[in-house]
């Protein structure tokens, strides 16, 4: 007998991204052509054009481009925040056994990464990137396992979907502790000081959402100033929203579902029209077999799916966890190509990493080719594996 299980939020995410994820290829597309256009140089004066406001009290003043990176993107980290805290107290992360096979996944897919990447750059200038195969890209890697269909189960989409979101978490972290700058104390006490307001307004049961997220956008003011990226402001607003385990809509379903599609449809596209914009040069090619690219490449190519599919075999092979109904192992090396997929928070940690412009853009171009081999050998690999099945989805309660 097949185990009903509520796959409810699941399904709205996956039918969201994968609609997101076609809209992001088509703004990826406009931006090389952009780039590589006589409107190329214009589109870079646009995006370096300072706009806001600022007083000896007040410095709101910045290029277009970092309100994107650093604005709109902490919008982008509240959804993301969302998802994770949704997932912890009431889907598939809310149990150790639930939670434990994408959580040993998603670690091997940033650890191996990672050491592949470290292989290659150590002791080099460029040694800092490490941090860029680790990432997977949510919306890309859905839209893609959304286009097999029925030659996938849906349970290996609804891990593909967790491994994603545990992994962004990782991403947090990884921005949140080696990728930030110089820290100004005061500013993070500051910080501090309205989150621990936020975490009050929880447990007094306030339910307004606009109480959360008018002091998330001050959190937001001083951690940008406190040294450590400001997207992380949208991750620690989201952790205080109210939530509960029943199939109540709380403060933070509502939010989450109102903030889905302004993220996959509009904020997440704007990131990349801003940031692949990359003005192709015979050089790039060189760039491809530095130590630079070489390891991004093989990070995302070769680490992903060798973490990910060592560390489910080591979490189900000590009894922490078991493989999701319907699925085989050999669909997980396919599942581990399409997590190659690194693009928008691999190119979000290559901006952090270097200072260098040069770096940078060798850095996307990298991480494009990689990303575009990644879903095509995903792709094509579990098509194969699914062309003489025809998989229904699990009994779900609504």
């Amino acid at each position: 007998m097949l185990q009903r299980i509520n796959l409810s939020p699941f399904k709205y995410f996956l039918k969201s991204g994968t609609a997101g994820g076609f809209i992001l290829m088509a703004c990826v597309l406009v931006s090389l052509i952009l780039a590589n256009s006589p409107l190329g140089p214009g589109f870079e004066r646009l995006l370096a054009q300072q706009i806001g406001y600022e007083s000896e009290a007040l410095q709101l003043r910045y290029p277009l481009l970092l309100w994107i990176n650093d604005g709109l993107m902490a919008i982008f980290f509240l959804l993301v925040g969302l998802e994770i805290k949704r997932e912890l107290v009431e889907g598939e992360l809310s149990s150790f056994k639930q939670a434990a096979l994408p959580v040993f996944a998603a670690i091997g897919g940033m650890l191996v990464p990672a050491l592949v990447y470290t292989l290659f750059n150590q002791g080099t200038t460029t040694a800092s990137g490490w941090g860029i195969p680790m990432a997977t890209d949510i919306a890309f890697a859905i839209a893609v396992i959304s286009l097999l269909g029925k030659r996938v189960p849906l349970s290996l989409k609804v891990f593909l979907t967790a491994l994603a979101i545990v992994d962004d978490l990782g991403a947090i972290l990884v921005i949140a502790l080696f990728y930030s700058t110089e820290m100004h104390l005061n500013y993070l006490l500051y910080a501090a000081g309205v989150f621990a307001l936020l975490i009050v307004f929880n447990r007094m049961g306030v339910k307004n959402i606009w109480l959360y997220l008018l002091p998330g956008v001050v959190i937001w003011y001083f951690i940008h100033h406190s040294g450590i990226h400001a997207t992380i402001a949208g991750v620690l607003t989201a952790l205080t929203l109210p939530t509960t385990p029943d199939e109540k809509e709380s403060p933070l379903e509502k939010l989450e579902h109102a903030l889905t599609k302004p993220v996959n449809f509009l904020i997440m596209p704007i990131f990349a029209l801003a940031n692949t914009n990359i003005r192709f040069e015979l050089s790039m090619l060189d760039g491809l077999t530095s130590s630079l690219g070489l390891g991004i490449i093989f990070g995302l190519l070769v680490g992903k799916p060798i973490g990910i599919v060592f560390f489910s075999w080591l979490s189900v092979k000590l009894g922490i966890s078991s493989l999701p109904a319907g699925t085989r192992w050999i669909q997980f090396l396919g599942l581990g190509l399409l997590a190659g997929i690194g693009f928008t928070m691999s190119i979000f940690i290559a901006l952090l990493s270097f200072d260098d412009p040069a770096f940078q853009t060798q850095a996307k171009f990298a991480i494009l080719i990689a990303s575009i081999l990644a879903g095509l050998s995903g792709y094509l690999f579990l098509r194969k594996l699914g062309a003489k099945n025809n998989y229904t989805e699990a009994p779900v309660n609504q």
